[in-house]
């Protein structure tokens, strides 16, 4: 009834109006400057994450799992750069037995170690103003490097805050702390950044796993596609077709081509990840950040680290599952209380997902070209994507509706060069929703399943149900594999601050 309403009320320039909010920045950059708090605390800004059965030969056992965090990074932005924050803690949870509550939880923490890089000038010692650099660096906590940035990682057995929790440690010495490498300065600080981040790249043992895990942690090329400034522009792109158009889908511009994010990235094996029944293949998957309630201004601070004192309890401020959830589902009034929210109370933001607002949206802005939003209220198609899983495909053997990746281990992953870009809707069971991969094309899946997609292959509706439902929806920014590397950390290397392209 209230979509009818909005149907019925809402002129050309008003719905004009209604787009602009549901696109303002970064709508629909998956989860980058989604809500109003989280714009103001980058460092906790989780903008995607991944979660699949590793495509890389020989790996097939593992799961790798990847948090984005610290959105939109221009590859210059010295002299500080990119640095998570020490006073944060960063998590990956996964429930394996449906009841959306976790069972696993990895927890990162990061330090930052000042070496006070000095000159001797006028015979006197004085320190580098540089904050990263003071020559070249190609090995982990490099000489030339005046900042080593470390973490260390846990793992948690039930609830995160008083499950039973242990340290990761290197496979390689035993130590429970890790480097993680400077991001991509530019080719005379770092001249092969590639290699240098790979020597980042590090096996671990998880306790109560015999088998060794992989974990990289640092900056990468953002791995999402977009193209944000048309798309904040009253989805300025060309209007949707039933018809297959190049120039459609691959004609706009990735307004995220020369921005870098920094990974949290684990491949673990999937024997770890699941419950130890082994009863159900399918486990979910998001990821968080949290800050400490209270902070305590320096008025004079006198090291790079005690400007602010931080303590109380943690408070969650990121939450990050599906994309372009809090985007383009969550109302922007409770947009900050989806961030501080778990999946066990999803319950409050049920109708968002049965009656979402979007689908009204593009009908009205597209009632030109013919488009009309799906007709089945609840949207069972939708609640099936985002809440439950699709049966025969993601679905746990019982389940409580909560927002979250959902990934079912026993589908074999699909190989390098066979991958359908539009995962489960294009019959690439092995790609988005069950799980995501890199390659998958969010934005365009996101688009066609609102729209009804599901519906033309009769899950959760019928094709009657959604008279649009075959149009191929695109913002026009494609992606595909071929954007990504054939192995672990999957995400290219960071672009680099020099020289200039």
């Amino acid at each position: 009834m209230k979509q009818m309403k909005l149907r019925a009320t809402i002129g050309a320039v008003l719905a004009g109006n209604l787009l602009a909010c549901v696109f303002a920045p970064a709508a629909m950059a998956s989860s980058h400057r989604e809500a109003p708090f989280i714009t103001g605390a980058p460092k906790v800004d989780a903008t995607d994450f991944y979660m699949f059965r590793s495509y890389q030969t020989g790996r097939s056992e593992f799961t790798t799992l990847i948090a984005n965090y610290i959105p939109l990074q221009d590859a210059y932005g010295g002299p500080n750069y990119f640095a998570m924050d020490p006073n944060a803690l960063y998590e990956i949870h996964i429930d394996n037995n449906g009841d959306a509550k976790e069972d696993v939880t990895f927890q990162f923490r990061f330090a930052s170690t000042n070496k006070d890089f000095q000159f001797t000038v006028g015979g006197k010692q004085v320190s580098s103003p540089l904050v990263i650099n003071g020559g070249a660096i190609t090995e982990p906590n490099a000489a030339g490097s005046t900042v080593r940035e470390t973490f260390t990682v846990n793992v948690v057995r039930g609830d995160r805050r008083t499950g039973t929790r242990g340290s990761v440690t290197n496979a390689t010495g035993g130590s429970a702390t890790f480097d993680k490498p400077v991001d991509n300065i530019g080719n005379k600080a770092i001249p092969n950044y590639e290699a240098y981040a790979a020597k980042h790249v590090f096996s671990a043992m998880i306790p109560g796993c015999s088998v060794p895990a992989r974990i990289f942690v640092g900056q990468r090329k953002d791995p999402f596609a977009v193209n944000l400034g048309e798309t904040f522009d009253l989805i300025n792109i060309k209007a949707p077709a039933v018809e297959f158009d190049a120039n459609a889908e691959k004609g706009a511009r990735d307004d995220l081509a020369r921005k870098n994010v920094t990974s949290i990235e684990m491949e673990v094996a999937t024997s770890c990840l699941l419950h130890a029944s082994a009863a159900d293949p399918v486990i979910g998957g998001w990821t968080t950040a949290s800050m400490r309630q209270g902070r305590l201004l320096n008025p004079v601070p006198k090291t790079t680290t005690d400007a602010a004192k931080e303590g109380g309890a943690w408070t969650q401020v990121s939450r990050l599952g599906m994309p372009l959830v809090n985007e383009v589902v969550i109302g922007l009034k409770d947009k900050n209380k989806f961030n501080s929210s778990k999946p066990s109370g999803d319950a409050q933001f049920a109708d968002y997902v049965t009656n979402p607002t979007l689908p009204a949206l593009v009908e009205l802005l597209y009632s030109g070209a013919g488009v009309k939003a799906p007709t089945n209220f609840p949207r069972g198609d939708l609640v099936a994507t985002f809440l439950t899983g699709i049966t025969g495909v993601n679905k746990p053997k019982t389940v409580t509706a909560a927002e979250m990746l959902r990934l079912n281990t026993s589908i074999a992953p699909t190989a390098v060069g066979s991958q359908m870009r539009l995962g489960v809707v294009a019959g690439d069971n092995a790609g988005f929703p069950n799980g995501r991969r890199p390659g998958d094309d969010v934005v365009d899946i996101a688009l066609r399943v609102v729209m009804g997609k599901l519906c033309t292959i009769n899950i959760g509706c019928v094709p009657a149900d959604a008279p649009s439902g075959a149009i191929r929806f695109t913002d026009g920014a494609f992606l595909d594999e071929t954007s990504f590397t054939a192995g672990f950390p999957y995400l290219k290397s960071p672009i680099p601050g020099s020289p200039q392209m």
